[in-house]
C-alpha cells in the first residue's frame, strides 16, 4: 500500500484543487522522530493562496481529516504548521507483512523499464596491467546498476569495454623482446608483465631511444604484423584468465568482452559521417568537431592522423544502439572523464542520432592511496585480488574463533570477504573519493557489510529455532514495538526507485544498514521466540526482515549465508 499516495489524495479532496494529489505528494515529508507521525505535510505553500497563518490552516484540515478516519490512519495531528499523520500500526503491518509473504524476494519489484535494455559500460580494465584497487568502484557500481535496473524492469547489457589497443601495447613487445620470457609470463601473466611495463617506463628515462621503439612495434601492430599480433593476442588471452578468476570470486558476469581493438574497422565511417554532416573541421591540421562557445572541440583526429578516443567511443556508441536498441547507456566511468562523454554525446546530437540523449555518463570518485591516484606506471597499485584474498583469510579466521563447528565455512568466508570489500566501495555515495584503507575495508563490525550479512544470519536462525512455517495464516501484531522495523521494511520498493533516479547504489547499501539496525535493536529488546500468541507473527516479521536483506545485499551484489 503506497500511504504516501493515499495522504495526498485526502488531502486533495479537502483542498479544493489549491494544490494538485501530485504537488502535495511531493510536498509531504517523514518527520524525523517516530512519535512525531509517520508523514507529515506542510502547509505553507496553502498559506499563500488561503491567506491564512500556516498553523490554522493545519488545526482545520486535521480535523476535517480526523472526521474521515479509515483503517489505514489512526489520527491527523496538527503540530506549528505541519499535519502530521499516524498510521494504523497492525492494519499496515498485516498488510506489509501480508504483502512480503505474497512477493518474497519480489517484494520492491518495479515494471519501470517494461523490458527495455540498457547498455552498462563497466570495469573495462587493461589487458596487460594488473587489475588494481582503481578498477573495483567502475566494477561494483556498474554491476550493482544491472542488478538495480533489473529490478526495476529493465533487461540490461553488461559491456566490459577492455583496454586492449594503444601505444602501451608497442612498448609491452618492446619490453618482452628485450627482457622476457615465455616461462615467467606463463607463470604469473599479470605480475611479469606489470614488471615488464614497469622496467620499460624506468629504462626509458635513461634510454630515450625506447620510446621510439614501442611506437614502432605499436604500428606493426596496426599493420597487421603478424609477429606483434600473436604477442598482442597472447598478453590479452592470459590477462583475461587472470580477470575471470577476479570476477568469478566476485560473482561478476558481463555480455560482451568487446574492447578498445573490436572497434578499429569502425572508426573510419564515423570520421566519414561526419564529413558528410558537413560539422569536421580541420584545426591545425588535425580534425575537429566544434561544439558550443563555451566548451573545447572534440579531437576526431590527430594531425598525424591518429584517432583517438573520442572516435572510438563515437564508433562504439551507434555500434551499441544498432546491436541493442537501447533506451539509455550507461558510462561507469570516473568523474575525469566527465568533459569527454559530454563532448561524446554532443557530438551524438550533431550527427542526429535521436538516441543521444540516452547516454549517461555515471561518474565515480577515485579511489585514492596515501591521499594520492594510483598509478600502474610508477608501480604504486593496491591489487584488488591480494585485497580480496586478505579479507577471505580473515573472514575464515573470525568464524575459526567464533563459530569453527560451522559447515561449509570456506564458502561461506568468500561470501563475506568478498561482501566487505564491494560493500565498502557501496555504502560510499559514488561521487566522493575513497582512501583505501585495508583496515578500515576488513572491519566485521559497524557499517560493513559483514554486519549485515550476520543481521540476516541471526533472523534466519530465530526462523529456523522458532520452527517457522510460512503460511498464509493471519497476522496479528500489536506492532508497537515492531513498528521502527515496519517503517523500514515499508521504504524499500521507494529506496529502489530513488536509487535507480539517481544511479546511486549507495541508497541501498544505507538502507540495508538501517533496516539491520532497526531490527538488532528490535532482537535485543523483545523475546522473538517467547511462546505467546503473537509468535508467529512476530517470526513473520522475522522471514520478512530477511527477506528484504537478502534481496538488498543481491542488488549490491552480495550473496547472504544463511549461518556465519
Amino acid at each position: 500500500m503506497e500511504y504516501v499516495k493515499l495522504y495526498s489524495e485526502l488531502l486533495t479532496a479537502e483542498i479544493d484543487g489549491l494544490l494538485t494529489c501530485n504537488e502535495i505528494e511531493r510536498l509531504i515529508e517523514k518527520p524525523k522522530f517516530l512519535h512525531q507521525g509517520d508523514l507529515a505535510f506542510p502547509c505553507f505553500q496553502l498559506a499563500k493562496t488561503m491567506r491564512k497563518p500556516p498553523a490554522e490552516i493545519a488545526k482545520g484540515l486535521s480535523s476535517r481529516l480526523q472526521s474521515q478516519v479509515d483503517g489505514s490512519f489512526n489520527r491527523f495531528e496538527p503540530v506549528g504548521g505541519y499535519i502530521n499523520a499516524f498510521l494504523n500500526k497492525q492494519n499496515v503491518a498485516k498488510e506489509l507483512l501480508n504483502e512480503i509473504r505474497q512477493k518474497k524476494n519480489h517484494y520492491g519489484d518495479l515494471n519501470l523499464g517494461e523490458s527495455q535494455t540498457i547498455t552498462i559500460d563497466l570495469s573495462s580494465p587493461n589487458i596487460a596491467k594488473p587489475f588494481s584497487m582503481g578498477h573495483l568502484r567502475s566494477t561494483v557500481i556498474g554491476n550493482s546498476l544491472s542488478l538495480i535496473y533489473e529490478k526495476c524492469g529493465y533487461r540490461t547489457v553488461k559491456i566490459n569495454h577492455l583496454g586492449d589497443w594503444g601505444t602501451q601495447f608497442g612498448k609491452l613487445i618492446t619490453a618482452y623482446k628485450l627482457w622476457g620470457t615465455e616461462e615467467k609470463v606463463k607463470a604469473e601473466p599479470i605480475q611479469e608483465l606489470l614488471a615488464l611495463y614497469i622496467k620499460f617506463h624506468q629504462a626509458a628515462e635513461s634510454q630515450p631511444q625506447l620510446e621510439q621503439e614501442g611506437r614502432d612495434w605499436f604500428r606493426r601492430l596496426e599493420n597487421g604484423d603478424a609477429e606483434a599480433l600473436e604477442l598482442w593476442k597472447w598478453f590479452k588471452d592470459e590477462s583475461l584468465k587472470e580477470f575471470k578468476k577476479i570476477y568469478d570470486l566476485m560473482g561478476i558476469e558481463f555480455d560482451s568482452y568487446a574492447g578498445e581493438a573490436f572497434y578499429n574497422d569502425k572508426m573510419e565511417p564515423i570520421v566519414k559521417m561526419l564529413r558528410e554532416k558537413g560539422v569536421l573541421e580541420d584545426s591545425d591540421g588535425a580534425q575537429v568537431v566544434k561544439l558550443d562557445e563555451s566548451e573545447a572541440p572534440c579531437l576526431i583526429k590527430k594531425s598525424d592522423g591518429a584517432t583517438l578516443y573520442a572516435t572510438r567511443d563515437l564508433a562504439a556508441a551507434k555500434y551499441r544502439f544498432e546491436e541493442y536498441s537501447f533506451v539509455k547507456s550507461l558510462y561507469v566511468v570516473g568523474n575525469e572523464q566527465t568533459l569527454h562523454f559530454k563532448q561524446i554525446k554532443a557530438v551524438l546530437a550533431k550527427m542526429d542520432f535521436p538516441w543521444a540523449n540516452g547516454i549517461t555518463h555515471v561518474p565515480f570518485g577515485m579511489m585514492l592511496k596515501d591521499g594520492k591516484k594510483m598509478s600502474t606506471r610508477k608501480g604504486k597499485v593496491v591489487l584488488l585480488e591480494n585485497v580480496l584474498q586478505d579479507s577471505i583469510q580473515l573472514a575464515e579466521k573470525n568464524i575459526e574463533d567464533k563459530n569453527p563447528s560451522l559447515a561449509n565455512k570456506k564458502d561461506i568466508a568468500v561470501m563475506v570477504g568478498t561482501g566487505a570489500v564491494v560493500f565498502h566501495d557501496l555504502k560510499n555515495f559514488r561521487m566522493n573519493d575513497i582512501e583505501f584503507s585495508l583496515e578500515e575495508m576488513l572491519k566485521v563490525e559497524g557499517e560493513t557489510g559483514p554486519y549485515v550479512q550476520y543481521t540476516n544470519a541471526r533472523a534466519q536462525s530465530l526462523v529456523r529455532k522458532g520452527a517457522f512455517a510460512d503460511g498464509d495464516g493471519e497476522v496479528n501484531l500489536a506492532a508497537d514495538s515492531e513498528w521502527p522495523v515496519i517503517t523500514e521494511l515499508q521504504v524499500f520498493p521507494d529506496t529502489i526507485k530513488r536509487a535507480i533516479e539517481k544511479n546511486d547504489p549507495s541508497l541501498i547499501a544505507k538502507y540495508v544498514l538501517n533496516l539491520s539496525q532497526a531490527f538488532n535493536k528490535y532482537y535485543g529488546e523483545v523475546k522473538i521466540l517467547e511462546d505467546d500468541a503473537e509468535k508467529d507473527a512476530r517470526l513473520q516479521l522475522v522471514h520478512s526482515v530477511s527477506i528484504v536483506l537478502e534481496e538488498g545485499l543481491r542488488l549490491l551484489g552480495l550473496k547472504a549465508p544463511n549461518e556465519m
